[in-house]
């Protein structure tokens, strides 16, 4: 337990604060807060109604700078409900109002709940002095939704890191089950939570930029410990509140959301896709609960943590897939090889996998596990030019979606199977496939070393691997590397070196050289992704179709990736070895 050296618990958090309401109207003698004499010792769920207070109500406003904070959001709620065809949203923590005000003037039939007299009468008011539509209010306690709030919705939103409020399990599961209950069959969730990861583990920093925008409050944590985060905020008039919190690490909240029942669950850092886990303020959880037949599936989706975690959530966002999609083509999403620098992307990408092909001498009998599959356009390649079969695994079910809709639209669904899962842990039985192919995934696993012996245990004797991977130069210098690990979030790059050793090391034997270093289509290809995202933003509307700082925030990674490859400090080819010494088939 850590506690602030200035503390002094006197028994009471607040005292009697005096105020004129904002509103104007009588001076209000307000509650003071009340913890007793152990502050650090509240730790009920239902405490919050007390510390809610009407002078601390009064003040919200200020802490949250509704100017500053739709600034600094943007769109990104609105836009996000739109593309999932949201019409009607429950905001079951509705505060002073912020999120239902915005909601109900973008269109969306919105209902507003709170668990908090003070704060449902301190968003009615609001609504009613910005000229809006009127709330339509609710006191509501989130264990018992179902039973204070009537109908079915299309999304439920919980925003302001109130989800922390609740302080046992068995509360939060109660609570993440009613909202699952009053969605719609394709309903989504949208929970909202500070980063009590960076709190817990390196201490409090806030940037004050997306949540708590407000310049004349001093916000801080008083005292911290595994199951209490007590923040401490002084206004101006030097009158001091407290909130006791419970800090909810971002994997335990995405591990609730699935056991409940949540089918995917996408997480953003302050509003973007890519972060470090350091970095952002706030998470925002996104989870569906659209119904995935394939319970196996379902389960190995639950499971996904670290590096895999992140790429799943990543390629699993709408902006992701529509990106690749529409970039790409939506057939092949990886390193091309290029005859002339401008040519399509598609058709370089295409050159890519034929090339890898012709270095196998593959036939119907043969069983080809693709790693990291993406949309499918190497596996239909493989299954139709020569009649394999091919196992696509991929860690992104948006991705998988799209695949195996091109599958059938083919009638290759038979010769493909589409399989939701991560290359971590394979899924297959040992020495059961002839051919491990794989194209720029491995970079997103935080192992790489147990992945390549789990191809090891997978391949029949005499199997055979190939695989591309954007890889670090073997001799790059220390650090030049950081912006696009950044983005990655990953710790490191592999090297060619690093795969010849373990591939080695692991009893295969190169195939020719082993490695083709093809790294100058790197950059090539890189710089062609920027250029086609640029033409397509003045061209098509591309950023009416994908979140605009997504663009930004990709064509600045594109362009870390050009630089990378143009000084030679990244790398990239074709890796060709056998286990052992026959040949498959």
């Amino acid at each position: 337990m850590r506690r602030s050296p200035a503390v002094r618990w006197t028994g009471m958090a607040s005292r009697d604060v005096h105020l004129t309401p904002a509103h104007g109207g009588s001076v209000i003698t307000a509650r003071s807060q009340q913890f007793g004499e152990s502050p650090v010792e509240v730790r009920e769920t239902g405490h919050y109604k007390q510390e809610y207070i009407p002078s601390f109500v009064e003040k919200w406003d200020s802490l949250i700078d509704w100017e500053k904070r739709s600034e600094s959001e943007g769109n990104f709620f609105i836009d996000l409900l739109r593309k999932r065809g949201v019409k009607s949203v429950l905001d079951v923590a509705t505060g002073t109002g912020f999120h239902s005000v915005q909601l109900l003037a973008a269109g969306f039939d919105t209902v507003s709940a709170d668990g908090s007299p003070e704060m449902l009468a301190m968003a009615f008011k609001n609504g009613l002095d910005r000229g809006g539509p009127i709330l339509r209010v609710v006191q509501a306690d989130w264990r018992w939704l179902n039973r204070d709030v009537h109908g079915a919705y299309d999304a439920i939103v919980c925003l302001g890191n109130s989800f922390t409020h609740l302080f046992s399990e068995r509360d939060r599961r109660k609570a993440l089950a009613e909202f699952y209950a009053m969605l719609k069959h394709d309903g989504v969730l949208v929970l909202d939570q500070r980063n009590y990861d960076a709190i817990l583990d390196r201490g409090y920093t806030s940037k004050h930029t997306y949540y708590y925008c407000g310049e004349d409050v001093a916000v801080e944590p008083e005292y911290v410990d595994a199951g209490l985060v007590r923040m401490r905020y002084q206004f101006p008039d030097e009158s001091v509140y407290h909130l006791n919190m419970f800090p909810l690490r971002k994997d335990y909240t995405r591990r609730l959301m699935a056991e409940v029942g949540f089918q995917s669950i996408d997480t953003y850092g302050d509003f973007q896709h890519t972060y470090r886990g350091d970095e952002p303020d706030f998470f925002i959880h996104v989870a569906s609960k659209e119904y995935v037949v394939d319970q196996k599936q379902d389960r190995q989706a639950k499971e996904y943590t670290g590096a895999a975690g992140t790429a799943r959530s990543y390629y699993n966002s709408r902006d992701a897939d529509t990106f690749y999609a529409t970039v790409w083509g939506g057939e092949d999403i990886h390193i091309g090889v290029y005859d002339t620098p401008d040519e399509p992307i598609a058709d370089a990408s295409r050159r890519t996998v034929a090339h890898m092909a012709d270095r196998l001498d593959l036939h119907e009998s043969h069983t080809v596990l693709d790693l990291g599959a993406g949309y499918g356009g190497s596996a239909r390649y493989l299954a139709e030019t020569y009649g394999c079969r091919v196992l696509a695994l991929n860690l992104s079910d948006v991705e998988n979606r799209r695949h195996r809709e091109l599958n059938e639209a083919r009638g290759l669904d038979r010769r493909i199977e589409v399989v939701d899962g991560s290359y971590d842990d394979l899924p297959y039985e040992d020495a059961s496939v002839d051919v491990v192919w794989s194209q720029d995934a491995l970079l997103h696993s935080g192992d790489r070393a147990h992945v390549l012996a789990q191809i090891a245990r997978v391949l029949r004797p005499g199997g055979h691997v190939v695989f591309t991977d954007p890889m670090r130069a073997d001799d790059c210098p220390d650090g030049v590397l950081q912006p696009i690990l950044d983005r990655l979030h990953l710790d490191d790059l592999s090297s060619p070196g690093f795969y010849t050793a373990e591939l080695t090391r692991l009893g295969f034997v190169p195939v020719g050289a082993g490695f083709e270093d093809l790294g100058e289509h790197l950059a090539t290809h890189y710089g062609r992704v920027l250029t086609e995202t640029e033409r397509l933003e003045a061209e098509a509307g591309l950023r009416d179709k994908v979140d605009p700082r997504y663009l930004d925030q990709m064509k600045t990674g594109l362009g870390h990736w050009v630089r990378g490859g143009r000084n030679n400090h990244l790398t990239w080819g074709i890796f060709h070895f056998r286990l052992g010494e026959s040949v498959p088939g």
